[in-house]
């Protein structure tokens, strides 16, 4: 198919001669004499490029190409002027335009440039499809984040989802485990069955027994009526047994025929009831060396073992910390109606170079403190619990490092400027900086790894 191109110029011998020029090249071409003709044109030609005129009357190119951009349209702008100046060249480009041509053409520069704007326009629209399709393949409710680590959980994710088969999440506290389990929930045929938790370490052993699987009326003291359990209100959906690792070997026992046969009695009961559930378990514990000590009985570690997942703690996937530190912020300053609009210069420092023992949990509270705390639109290093606060050696912005700053340092700052700028996204900030998502994610964690010996 061809590619259509609109030429917008107040000139009709301007409009003729690149009509003849461009038809002659194969392409499709649509003309405008003025900006509000090009936007009638841009609405049924569609056109996949715009050679439009700087200065024009009711309309201008400038003009033109915001509203061209309001209408939703992709096309490439490339501003023609008889004003060969940097000043012009500036404004054209600080519109959005791909590129300028200076009056009189030359028509081999002319269709050089117009060549150019045309395959980078494929290749945009190529890599929009394929990020389309990646965050289709990874996107999760609530779960933020696109390292390779967690990318690698989502592929489970999507696996072992529309099975029924059992899931033991690993990892360590504070990785988000619930989500994890809320996820697989929500990807399977389950979804809209019940999804219902158990906190197993924050219950007594009888408690916990009672809440799993219910209890007939004067079954103990205190039970003054019948209770259902949670397997019961599980029936059809899915039971997330947190901290599975902290239950008692008899509870143990119990869970262990539940799973097996999907069958149990209630406390106090003599009535055998089946169900139908899914189960996923999580735990920080190491359940292989429990079962060897003996702490965990082992029949019940392989039964609970049959798709393991291993969440990554926060330090192993530090590219995800700027997306991180994006949505609490935008999720507290709502919930407070704090004015936080993002990080000062050189805060993101500060959460780059923290180890983040307490994981996901930990960096939440930090930002949520912040927020609380905050005092300008902007969030500073001083903004952060003592525990983030430190160096900063970035300065207070790109303007500090030049000159006699490094290639490396200036190259540092641009990365972590543009993510504060755009939210945390990697994807964004490689396409604002022209460079791949995956280097963004490797210079994160080679700037993580830099910061204590830095701060020495």
């Amino acid at each position: 198919m061809r590619e259509r191109v609109l030429i917008v110029d107040d000139e009709q011998n301007a409009r003729d001669a690149l009509r003849t020029l461009l038809v002659e090249e194969g392409y499709e071409v649509a003309e405008a004499a003025d900006g509000e003709e090009a936007l009638e044109a841009l609405d049924h030609f569609a056109p996949a490029a715009v050679l439009s005129d700087m200065r024009m009357p009711k309309l201008d190119g400038r003009s033109l190409l915001k509203r061209a951009r309001e209408m939703g349209s992709d096309a490439v702008f490339v501003m023609m002027t008889a004003y060969a100046s940097i000043d012009v060249a500036v404004e054209a480009m600080r519109a959005g335009a791909e590129n300028f041509l200076v009056k009189p053409l030359d028509v081999g520069a002319a269709l050089m440039v117009l060549q150019k704007a045309l395959e980078k326009r494929a290749l945009l629209r190529e890599a929009a499809g394929l990020r389309e399709r990646v965050r289709e393949r990874v996107r999760f409710k609530n779960i933020v984040g696109d390292a390779p680590e967690l990318v690698a959980v989502f592929d489970v994710i999507k696996q072992a989802a529309p099975t029924k088969a059992t899931v033991l999440l690993l990892g360590e506290s504070g990785t988000g485990k619930e989500l994890i389990a809320q996820a697989l929930h929500e990807a399977s045929d389950r979804k809209d069955k019940p999804f219902v938790k158990v906190a197993c370490a924050a219950l007594s052993e009888s408690l916990l027994e009672s809440e799993l699987f219910g209890h007939e009326k004067g079954s103990f003291t205190g039970s003054i009526g019948r209770k259902e359990g949670r397997f019961e209100l599980a029936d059809g959906g899915t039971l997330f047994l947190d901290e599975i690792g902290e239950i008692s070997p008899s509870v143990q026992v119990k869970l262990l025929r539940a799973l097996q046969q999907r069958e149990f009695e209630r406390v106090g009961g003599t009535q055998t009831l089946k169900v139908d559930v899914r189960v996923v378990a999580a735990t920080n514990r190491d359940l292989a060396a429990e079962a060897k000590a003996g702490r965990f009985r082992e029949d019940l570690y392989y039964r609970l073992n049959v798709v393991a997942i291993t969440l990554p703690p926060l330090r192993a996937r530090k590219s995800d910390i700027p997306a991180l530190v994006s949505h609490f912020l935008e999720k507290y300053a709502t919930a407070y109606g704090k004015d936080v609009k993002g990080l000062a210069p050189g805060t993101l420092n500060a959460f780059l170079a923290h180890d983040w023992p307490g994981n996901i949990r930990e960096l939440e509270n930090a930002v949520e403190r912040a927020v609380v705390l905050g005092k300008s639109s902007e969030l500073t290093a001083d903004d952060l619990p003592a525990t983030l606060r430190g160096p900063r050696p970035l300065g207070q912005g790109a303007g500090s490092l030049i000159p006699g700053a490094t290639l490396h340092a200036i190259e540092r700052e641009a990365i972590l400027r543009t993510l504060e700028m755009v939210q945390g996204s990697t994807i964004r900030a490689a396409q604002v900086l022209g460079i791949s998502p995956r280097k963004i994610q490797y210079r994160l964690k080679e700037y993580a790894e830099a910061a204590p010996a830095e701060a020495e």
